[in-house]
């Protein structure tokens, strides 16, 4: 899972499942990840974004050939500032072709339906 990776675990990422059995991010407030005073910094959530959209897409291809995933591009919305509390992210795959997939995620930390940012990814597709 891409959670073990080395960013994963230098950000102190962890995994689990929502009642729908979607996979979840989360990640402690810890200083290193501190942009102003109290508050994550923009970069810290921004990775945290774009590795849920990378490992849900990576699980739902995990059945299919060995496709490398690429970002084509990414624009994340900060919709309000992520306080020092736990955080936790997941996505939703929009569309999964054979060449191209778009992927949006969300991060929030009290209620999902009150989410601190929101990412659209377009991520290319490279198959053998």
């Amino acid at each position: 899972m891409e959670t073990n990776s080395p960013f994963a675990r230098t950000m102190g990422f962890g995994s689990e499942r929502d009642s729908e059995g979607r996979l979840v991010l989360t990640m402690a407030f810890e200083t290193n990840k501190m942009g102003r005073p109290g508050f994550l910094h923009g970069g810290a959530i921004a990775g945290m974004l774009e590795a849920v959209a990378f490992t849900t897409l990576a699980e739902a291809l995990d059945a299919d050939d060995n496709a490398r995933i690429k970002p084509i591009n990414v624009t994340v919305n900060y919709l309000r500032g992520g306080r020092d509390a736990l955080t936790r992210a997941r996505a939703t795959i929009e569309r999964l072709g054979r060449r191209v997939a778009n992927v949006e995620a969300i991060a929030w930390q009290d209620d999902p339906e009150n989410p601190i940012a929101i990412a659209q990814m377009n991520l290319m597709l490279q198959r053998d």
